[in-house]
């Protein structure tokens, strides 16, 4: 993919961005979802390219926009997308810290056709890529990871999704000694801060949506970090007909454990994200009478870069 292809994209994200920063701090999360929704679907079908979407919405009859397996855009180049208009939607409707607008990018047939499913999720930075393994007991995979990084277990921290689901999870990590990063949403974020040393998280683990598995390999496959996951249709109360519809479409094990390389098969892929409410990550958006303004992040598995972009936008 052309860099002018991937820039974009990144006008993709900072539209969808402005478009759902509107209803920050107003309490409605499904308009904020939908405003982002909108917009980004809006921008990609007016790009030449030819974009097929294999994370979005849901399945077609659960989402009129963005659905899985929508084509987009006008025609040419043909590229997999994957996209969460609004990562965090609760963060957007409460004007907390790290909603974000993502997506991840790449040849065609390079990005897995993840099910709309839960993911069990480890994820490092680079210089723990080689300690990780999501069958590994909690303990080991935090005591080598502390190794990799130089650092005793107790000045790790790891990051995990607030959810019941986690209580074991949690318990097991605080056996360690190891000190815990809370989250209520944004497992992207989440993971991806593993890979950002001002974050000061250096693991994450749990489980979270598998389509938010695959945008995070992206990022991290970009900086060199680490990822490993695993399907969970058992967390899911329609786990039974997802099984049954990601058996036709996923083609792998569902049982077995996702390397990175599962996930994301090139290393033509890149990740971008525009922040909508202000966080450790990206700024928010912010307006002002005469322009807006958005910050993004740009990651870029071919020459493992990342930038971060600031753009002021003329209100008209």
């Amino acid at each position: 993919m052309n860099s002018a292809r991937v820039f974009e994209v990144v006008e993709v994200a900072e539209k969808a961005a402005i478009a759902s920063a509107a209803f920050n701090g107003r309490g409605d999360k499904v308009a904020a979802d939908q405003a982002a929704t909108t917009a980004m679907r809006d921008a990609f079908n007016a790009m030449n390219f030819s974009g097929r979407v294999v994370i979005g919405e849901g399945e077609r009859d659960e989402a009129p926009m963005l659905f899985i397996g929508e084509e987009l855009g006008r025609g040419g180049e043909e590229i997999d997308i994957a996209v969460d208009p609004l990562e965090g939607t609760n963060l957007c409707a409460a004007n907390a810290a790290n909603a974000l607008c993502t997506i991840a990018i790449a040849p065609r047939g390079a990005l897995l056709f993840a099910p709309d499913t839960y993911m069990q999720k480890i994820a490092a930075g680079p210089q723990a890529r080689d300690a990780i393994d999501i069958d590994a007991p909690v303990a080991d995979n935090i005591h080598h990871v502390a190794e990799s990084l130089g650092k005793p277990v107790s000045e790790m921290c790891v990051c995990v999704l607030e959810r019941e689901r986690h209580t074991k999870l949690i318990a097991d990590i605080r056996k360690t000694g190891a000190r815990i990063r809370l989250i209520g949403d944004g497992d992207v974020y989440g993971a991806l801060a593993t890979a950002l040393p001002h974050t000061g998280i250096d693991l994450y683990m749990g489980s979270g949506g598998a389509p938010e598995g695959v945008l995070a390999c992206c990022a991290l496959k970009a900086v060199g970090g680490a990822f490993m996951g695993r399907l969970r249709f058992d967390l899911d109360v329609h786990g039974k007909e997802k099984r049954e519809r990601a058996l036709k479409t996923a083609q792998l094990d569902l049982d077995a454990p996702l390397t990175m390389d599962m996930l994301v098969r090139s290393d033509d892929a890149a990740f971008i994200a525009s922040g909508v409410t202000h966080g450790e990550l990206l700024d928010g958006v912010r307006f002002d009478e005469t322009s807006v303004t958005t910050s993004s992040i740009l990651m870029r598995a071919c020459d493992h870069s990342v930038r971060f972009i600031t753009t002021q936008h003329q209100r008209s």
